[in-house]
């Protein structure tokens, strides 16, 4: 079974925990519940408006060097938060190809995808670590691209290309990169 995801249904001698069966289940019913909302034309667009500018990161990567070409004083500390979002987005794509859960099936895509492996979501681990970076450096910034990372976060499951459990755990790979990196030795925040 080469490739076959740790999260794909195993042989009944093999039977997963209780607790990872109930997880595939709820991941199933969100995914299912999420995708439908894209049967609104709007919505659709909207999932594949944000996938297109989240791949590889595209969009957090412009915005932080944008605002480290405006933001004079902050400029180091924006780079390193640019930094850390390329490197979650890589993190993430390199840990899709150890773990090789392929992408849903049990819903239509709604976009293209360059790969066909989804966990973990490399567009939330760049969205989530934006995010994180950029609440850290300036809150007005946070408040802006808290709610963006969680929309592109979101269009991923509508567009039928990752299971919630993907985004969730791309999220949280995006977000710990960035928490830790935008910290200094003794835990405090740089820039």
């Amino acid at each position: 079974m080469h490739g076959v995801s740790f999260l794909t249904l195993s042989p009944p001698a093999l039977r997963p925990p209780r607790v990872v069966r109930a997880v595939r289940r709820l991941d199933a019913r969100l995914l299912t519940a999420l995708h439908a909302r894209g049967d609104d034309p709007r919505a659709a667009a909207a999932a594949r408006a944000l996938s297109r500018a989240g791949e590889h990161g595209a969009l957090w990567l412009a915005a932080g060097l944008a605002a480290a070409a405006v933001d004079r004083s902050r400029r180091p500390a924006w780079l390193r938060g640019t930094a850390l979002t390329a490197a979650a987005h890589l993190a993430g794509v390199g840990a899709k190809h150890l773990v090789r859960r392929p992408r849903p099936t049990a819903v239509r895509a709604r976009v293209a995808v360059l790969g066909p492996h989804s966990f973990p979501s490399a567009h939330a681990a760049s969205s989530a670590a934006a995010a994180v970076a950029a609440a850290a450096l300036l809150p007005a910034a946070g408040a802006l691209a808290v709610p963006a990372a969680a929309a592109m976060c979101l269009s991923r499951v509508v567009a039928g290309v990752h299971h919630p459990s993907d985004v969730a755990a791309g999220a949280l790979l995006g977000a710990a990169a960035a928490g830790l990196g935008m910290r200094g030795p003794r835990g405090r925040r740089r820039g």
